[in-house]
This record gives C-alpha cells, structure tokens and sequence, in this order.
C-alpha cells in the first residue's frame, strides 16, 4: 500500500500537481515516506521558499493513529523555535462526515542526510552533533513534552553544522503512560517497553543508545528482541564502547553507559547534564588533539597516531 501511495505522490508532483492538495504550493520531488507518510519538498509559490510538506491520508481504519501523530507533532513543535529543532509552520485537515481523512504539515526544509545515513567519521564532529541534539530535547523538555523515538533517523544533519531534530510523532507530555508499546526497538527505553510513566530521562536513554550505535555500529540490546517490536526479553549486558574501541575515551564511554542505564534513576537526570559532561570530555579531547599536532609540528618525521576518527 505504501509504495502505491508514493508512486501517486510523484505522480502529483509532475507539473505542480499538489497545489490541488494545498493551496498555494506545488511539489517539486518526493524526499522520502515514513508510517503511512509522504514527505514532499514544496515551493510556495508567492514566495518561492521551499518547505517540506508531510501527507497522510486515512485509507483504512487503522490510518487513524497515524493521522494522530502528525496532529501530535504540530502540537509539540509549533510553539518551539529553537536552532535544533525542525519548525512545524501550519498543519492543513480534509474532512469527510465530520472526519478528518486527509492531514498535511508544512514543515522547515533542511536540505541533508540523517545521522543513520550520515554517520560522524570524527569525534570532533560526534561532539558537536549529539551536543546541539541535547540542547534542542532541552528546549522540548522544558516545553513539558518528552520526544520518545529519538534515533538516528530522527537528527538531521543540514549545510553549515545545522543540526535538527525531527519527527514528534511520538511525542507525550513528560509524565504521560502509553497505553501500548511505542518506540523504535533498537532505541527504546525500558520505560517505554513495561509502559510505565515517561520522562526526561526516557530520551536520555533514546539518547545514550543512538551514541552507541553512532560510535561502534552495533545496537545496544534493549528489552525487546529483534526489530519485529513484539518479543520482551531481558537485555544482554552490553559492551561498553571503550570495551570494543579503546580509542574512545573512557569518560565518553562511560556517559554513553549511564544513559542506557535501566533504572531511570541512574541515568543523567536530564539533558543538561548530558551536555555538560559532553563538554568536558570534548574540551579533554580537543586538549589532547592540541597535544598531538604539537608533537607532530615538533617531529614531522615521526609517527603520530590518528585519534580522531570514529574507524
């Protein structure tokens, strides 16, 4: 169904076709799909900006959630303006019988790749990223709202060090049970899997796994087996990054450990303290690239070790 569903999108993008679906706005290529989703880039016509614009159509009952989440991410992102986060403009609803059958987002365009497809190959630039990343789940936070999916699909990394956070579809207020299973299963927290209360810490933890796999390209095991996102199991105990990588320093290592923690307790309480402990050991760690530049300057014809590659 998905693929019918893009293979009509594109189809309206020829020759302007989505200013029938908005008003306003023509399509210019389809970027990609998501859950029941089309993601447009569009041009406003009066204007000539470009925007990207997410469709969901109610096709069938089960639609309905997915409909819910676009209306749920426009809720949480409307009001942020943060430099982090991506900017959710207006949402436009089709009725049917007092039904809304047809949800479209116009959202900020950020031209780039997504972390999975774009990992870091230094950690100098692994520092920078996931310490943009944290300050933009801060300004989430203190909005009262929890992101819970964040993974590497969901940082976007744009032009000029532009770093983004997307995709709130998931998102509830800090607090909030779900009545369901809900998460990505390579990143979900514990909290998340026995649907219990939600916080803060829940994206400490979404956090903490997606710098694992950013660092070593491995998955750190959580509760739920496999990706099919139905069998809980007990997660294995992981190896730490420092463990697979000896290069990594030990206090990145560490941090990235205590945020997959299972006791929500005995994460980082919230992402300030993430991001401070992400700055002292980039500060250690420009210190010590300092260091080996001098040596090399000094002694041109010797050997000095690369320390700054994520390989």
């Amino acid at each position: 169904m998905l693929s019918t569903l893009i293979e009509e999108e594109s189809s309206l993008g020829k020759g302007w076709g989505l200013a029938d679906l908005l008003p306003g706005y023509g399509s210019i290529e389809v970027l990609g799909q998501g859950a029941r989703s089309v993601i447009h880039r569009v041009v406003h016509q009066a204007t000539g900006k470009h925007y990207a614009l997410k469709r969901v159509v109610r096709r069938e009952p089960d639609d309905q959630r997915f409909i819910e989440q676009v209306e749920t991410e426009f809720e949480v992102c409307h009001p942020l303006e943060h430099a982090h986060i991506r900017r959710c403009i207006s949402i436009h609803r089709k009725k049917k019988l007092l039904r809304t059958v047809e949800v479209l987002m116009v959202m900020e365009y950020i031209e780039g790749l997504t972390v999975e497809k774009h990992r870091p190959a230094r950690l100098d630039h692994f520092f920078v990223i996931f310490r943009k990343v944290a300050a933009g789940l801060h300004a989430v936070h203190q909005s009262g709202h929890v992101h819970a999916d964040i993974k590497p699909n969901n940082i976007l990394l744009g032009k000029n060090g532009v770093v983004k956070v997307i995709d709130f579809g998931q998102a509830c207020p800090i607090g909030h049970r779900k009545k369901r299973i809900q998460g990505t299963p390579d990143f979900i927290a514990p909290e998340q899997v026995r649907r219990i209360n939600l916080d803060q810490r829940t994206d400490v933890y979404n956090l903490g796994a997606t710098m694992y796999w950013v660092l070593t390209g491995i998955n750190y095991p959580t509760e739920i087996a496999g990706t099919s996102g139905t069998d809980i199991s007990r997660a294995d105990a992981p190896q730490s990054p420092r463990e697979i990588n000896n290069k990594f320093p030990l206090a990145l290592s560490q941090l990235i450990m205590a945020c997959c923690k299972s006791n929500p307790n005995d994460r980082p309480a919230d992402m300030i303290q993430v991001d401070a402990r992400l700055k002292t050991v980039q500060n250690l760690w420009r210190k010590k690239l300092d260091e080996l530049k001098a040596t090399k300057r000094a002694n041109p014809a010797g050997n000095s070790e690369n320390v700054d590659l994520l390989e």
